[in-house]
């Protein structure tokens, strides 16, 4: 990966390769889960965390076999297991459900997989006249014969435990490789009696692992065009469903319309009949029905309210909280803060740490001066205030209702209902003042 995090922490679709499979595995309710790890193993563990998970340390990387075999002291000896590999991200649960139904009667399975240029795997070889899998060769080992077989092993494996305790320990590294090879329990299998059953994933991408930047690259632009067509299924409009990023949780209700180059992160729920403007990035946020995000803005745990219209190029930051009807105007700013039922704030302005009430109307260049040097402060702005431009709100600091504040002041006391007030000194003419002009040289 050409990178000091280790390769099961890149990330795709803003999860990481190892916390998707685990979420995958997760679903199928197992009673353990066993994570291998080796090298950077201990920074992968403080990464994903997990009560549920059971950690288990490969000191020397000796094969896939190798690496099963440290589990066996955590496998009861009833049950199954079910191997599944951290780089190889987008298996999907159904899939491995298919590979659990098949596994009948204390029996191995498998997923297999059909490829044109199946180069760097192991095949799959079957017996020519029944047609059942005999054993799995990997790529180096394999003669030029069965090097032209196109059915591959993803080294995805249902085996029951009682085998994997009896197996395991017999497994050999006689090979080019010098390794433990899991796939050798196949083998095993067929001496044993035991019958292997097999699946295929209904998409090739579900067993594509990742080795490199190129391939991670390949795997996200395959996610994203899958997260896009599940949209489309439900009805969301996407005006191009190749420039959609997805990395995280999406929901949408009806008559979404989504423009190009958005970015939606963590859990984003879109109700009805909301429009995201071209190049806009939504991380945890909530957005009611009928409200317009126009371009090039970007909301961060937030939640707003219906028929809302945001943007263009607003920056809605945590901790703020917009009801219904309000209007967050292009480079308008706010951060941690409540804004009530049809208030307004259309150009230019700051607002943090800020009780904002109903029918406000917070003129151009208005800041709330929130920050002492050492803590912040709290700014409110009661009902049916009218906020003049360029003025500045020094928390903390009431602004009463019905009051104006007028153009250009700087506001430092609690104001009383239904005055105007102003903080302006008088202003002066100087007739003999001339403007400086640059010197020639």
């Amino acid at each position: 990966m050409q990178s000091s995090v280790p390769k099961v922490l890149h990330t795709l679709g803003g999860i990481s390769l190892l916390k998707r499979v685990i979420d995958t595995a997760r679903l199928l309710e197992p009673d353990r889960i066993c994570i291998v790890i080796g090298h950077g193993g201990e920074r992968v563990r403080q990464s994903i965390g997990g009560d549920d998970l059971v950690w288990v340390t490969q000191q020397h990387q000796l094969g896939t076999g190798h690496a099963v075999m440290q589990t066996l002291s955590f496998l009861d000896h009833d049950g199954s297991t079910l191997i599944l590999y951290g780089d190889v991200p987008l298996v999907s649960v159904d899939s491995l459900r298919k590979l659990k139904a098949v596994a009948l009667n204390d029996q191995c399975a498998l997923i297999s997989a059909f490829m044109e240029d199946p180069t760097g795997y192991g095949r799959v070889i079957r017996d020519p006249i029944t047609r059942a899998i005999i054993k799995i060769v990997e790529q180096k080992d394999a003669t030029p014969e069965q090097l032209s077989i196109c059915e591959i092993n993803t080294g995805i494996m249902l085996i029951p435990n009682h085998n994997l305790h009896n197996w395991l320990p017999k497994i050999e590294n006689n090979n080019l490789q010098c390794e433990y090879y899991l796939t050798d329990v196949i083998s095993m299998a067929v001496r044993d009696g035991i019958e292997i059953a097999s699946i295929q994933p209904e998409n090739l991408w579900e067993i594509a692992g990742v080795n490199d930047k190129r391939q991670l690259a390949e795997l996200e632009r395959i996610y994203q065009l899958e997260c896009a067509n599940k949209l489309l299924e439900q009805g969301v409009y996407l005006a191009d469903p190749s420039r959609i990023d997805i990395r995280g949780e999406m929901n949408c209700g009806s008559e979404v319309a989504i423009d190009i180059n958005c970015v939606f992160e963590g859990v984003v729920n879109l109700h009805d009949d909301v429009q995201i403007g071209p190049h806009c990035i939504l991380k945890n946020v909530t957005v009611a029905k009928g409200t317009v995000v126009a371009p090039y803005s970007l909301i961060e745990d937030t939640v707003i309210g219906e028929k809302c219209r945001i943007g263009p190029y607003a920056r809605i930051r945590p901790g703020t909280k917009l009801f219904n009807e309000v209007h967050i105007g292009n480079f308008v700013e706010v951060k941690n803060s409540q804004i009530g039922l049809r208030s307004k704030a259309n150009h230019l302005s700051y607002i943090g740490d800020t009780i904002v009430g109903e029918k406000v109307n917070i003129g151009a260049g208005t800041i709330t001066c929130n920050y002492d040097g050492a803590y912040k402060h709290q700014t409110i702005i009661e009902d049916d205030v009218f906020i003049g431009s360029d003025t500045q709100l020094i928390a903390p600091v009431k602004i009463s209702k019905g009051s104006t504040i007028g153009a250009g002041s700087t506001i430092t006391k609690d104001t009383p209902e239904g005055a105007l007030t102003l903080s302006r000194t008088r202003q002066v003419s100087y007739f003999e003042w001339q403007r400086p002009t640059k010197t020639k040289s």
